[in-house]
């Protein structure tokens, strides 16, 4: 089996984290420090390496899912929004963070637009993982 089974969750995200530390491509921008992570956040993001950890986890979710979009991602990353005295109520996630991520993997070479799918309409159906980056997941040291 390979390492994407054998550790938690947790341990391989931070893994895979420091690996991608490593591409060119994935450069942080220099707005991060600035913006929440989508709406139902009350401050910034102050984790140093949050950038390296959501594209990990969302490298994650390419592999696991095999095709996802940034609808879906938003959905996965959204929380609930505290408002006060009236009840919680769920907000998605940011889309400029996660359409950032994956257009870096794009340029790094580890995901694609997947191709139109018989059935779904003429819509971009989202990412799905290229063969360099199923192996650089599968083979992470």
């Amino acid at each position: 089996m390979n390492k994407i089974y054998e550790l938690t969750s947790h341990e391989y995200n931070l893994q895979l984290a420091e690996a991608l530390k490593k591409f060119p491509e994935f450069e942080v921008p220099e707005w991060i420090h600035f913006v929440k992570s989508g709406s139902a956040k009350e401050r910034p993001i102050e984790d140093p390496d949050f950038w390296y950890k959501r594209a990990a986890s969302i490298l994650k979710q390419i592999h696991k899912k095999n095709i996802v979009g940034v609808n879906r991602l938003r959905t996965k990353y959204g929380s609930k929004k505290d408002r006060g005295a009236a009840p919680e109520k769920f907000r998605k996630a940011g889309g400029k963070i996660i359409r950032t991520i994956l257009q870096q993997t794009d340029a790094a070479g580890l995901t694609e637009i997947a191709k139109a799918i018989k059935g779904v309409r003429q819509r971009k159906p989202g990412r799905q993982l290229t063969e360099k980056g199923r192996s650089f997941m599968e083979k992470l040291e």
